[in-house]
């Protein structure tokens, strides 16, 4: 991935306190468990978000079982210690950056898939397994997990459940959140609590797996998770339609939908995200376009719902449809949107990567808008996005050498997010909040929201030791 730059961080404790963590860590752990090289703990202090900088953990801890968990949170409470929870660092909001003194709980070895019930599909998980890893595990059992983020063949199930993570698949299948079940989780005082269920309904009391879902470690440690299973999907067929402008391109994402078809996929790139996946790949996408709209179907019907589809992109201003005829030039053009990243990233070496969602009539508006902040901003600003729910992902090319480009970088994050909210909506549809996004989320919830939901944090973490900083 590319260069990232820096921002924000919270105080941390002294030299002597520091002391006294590592000592009482080894102590209650095994001697492997816990690292405190500073070369090697300090590859454990930040994710992948830009503008957000990261303090020096006293210590890293990779627990591999929910005792050891329990016993690092039993600690930190007893010696006031922040806890930062960590996956596999690919979050894009800093949610997961160390803070001076803290302990890095990273749950990497606690990678086991517990079980795989194809009678009642779930799948039981301890946080730390691969989410592709899971994917492979449960196709076996002619079983799928849809959840699939751009990363998802490093990012963890614990990372994707304390994000809300969505992919590629979402317009059909849904995110996170509608898959996980149940959860077991290590409350800040180390008692461990259980939510949810197994079973295929459940409405007894409130829905606190949900509560815990997207709170980015704030308000416990997920230390093993009951996830809801399909059966696995026939092979999806792709199309990809040209359009001249990204409004004729929205206007065919709004007949898609409003036909009633319901693809497994339907992503849309913008002329500069196509431009630089053909400097990146040399795939020979149109360099003309200036969007792309990729539709899939994963249906017996699958040739005749894309015909249908087609047919709506031309009545929308579509220069050309091209319909793949078989898996081989499916995979094709789905190369091109999983490329937009290391593409826009060897633009300029380093990217702030944007996530805001809008009503999905709304899109185009956002995508012009992002432009003409480009335009103002003299800045390359590709965007991509997961069309058939309106979550778009503006990518800001700079160059971190620069103080003058990297502060009009950050400056057009901002109005990025200003104008997701202009358009009806919120910050972030899937990569969460953070540190970058705090002061935009105060603005989206309102006073009376962001009051109500400190309250509930201090009810889970009332010394304020989970994840400090982050999100609220």
């Amino acid at each position: 991935m590319g260069k990232r730059s820096g921002g924000c961080q919270a105080a941390g404790m002294s030299t002597a306190q520091s002391t006294t963590v590592v000592a009482r860590l080894r102590e209650a752990l095994p001697a492997e468990a816990v690292l405190t090289d500073p070369d090697v703990t300090a590859s454990y202090a930040h994710d992948m978000a830009s503008f957000c900088s990261a303090g020096s953990p006293a210590a890293v801890v990779l627990p591999r079982t929910v005792e050891d968990v329990q016993r690092v949170l039993r600690l930190a409470t007893e010696l006031r210690v922040p806890v930062v929870p960590q996956g596999a660092r690919t979050g894009l909001s800093g949610a997961a950056n160390a803070i001076d003194g803290c302990v890095v709980l990273s749950l990497l070895r606690m990678d086991r898939v517990l079980e795989i019930d194809p009678v009642n599909r779930i799948a039981v998980v301890e946080p730390g397994v691969v989410n592709a890893d899971l994917s492979k595990a449960v196709a076996e059992h002619g079983l799928s997990y849809p959840p699939d983020p751009s990363s998802w063949e490093q990012c963890t199930i614990g990372g994707n459940i304390g994000t809300g993570s969505g992919g590629l698949c979402c317009v059909k299948y849904g995110v996170t959140a509608e898959y996980v079940l149940g959860l077991d989780v290590v409350l800040a005082d180390g008692r461990l609590l259980s939510t949810g269920r197994r079973t295929a309904k459940g409405v007894a009391g409130y829905d606190l797996t949900r509560l815990f879902v997207g709170a980015e470690g704030t308000l416990g440690v997920v230390v093993r998770a009951v996830l809801a299973l399909r059966p696995a999907p026939p092979r999806q067929l792709v199309l990809a339609a040209e359009f001249g402008s990204a409004r004729a391109a929205g206007e065919a994402v709004a007949r898609i939908m409003a036909a009633g078809h319901t693809p497994s996929l339907l992503e849309l790139m913008d002329g500069t995200s196509v431009r630089a996946v053909n400097r990146l790949t040399r795939m020979g996408l149109p360099e003309s376009t200036q969007a792309l709209l990729l539709a899939a179907f994963d249906t017996p019907q699958a040739s005749e719902e894309l015909a249908a589809v087609g047919e709506l992109c031309r009545e929308s201003g579509a220069t050309e449809v091209v319909p793949a005829d078989d898996q081989a030039e499916s995979e094709l053009l789905l190369a091109a949107r999983r490329a937009t990243l290391p593409a826009l990233e060897a633009v300029t070496g380093t990217t702030m990567i944007d996530d805001v969602c809008v009503p999905r009539d709304r899109l185009a508006e956002l995508i012009d808008g992002v432009a003409l902040i480009a335009e103002r901003q003299a800045l390359t600003i590709g965007v991509v996005a997961h069309a058939g729910d309106g979550n778009a992902h503006p990518t800001v090319c700079f160059d971190a050498s620069d103080p003058d480009e990297a502060a009009r970088a950050r400056v057009s994050f901002d109005e990025i997010m200003a104008l997701g909210l202009e358009l009806g909506g919120t910050i972030t549809g899937e990569h969460g909040v953070g540190v970058l996004k705090k002061d935009w989320l105060a603005r989206e919830l309102g006073p009376v929201g962001l009051e109500l939901q400190r309250s509930v944090r201090r009810v889970f973490d009332p010394l304020g030791i989970l994840n400090p900083g982050k999100v609220l």
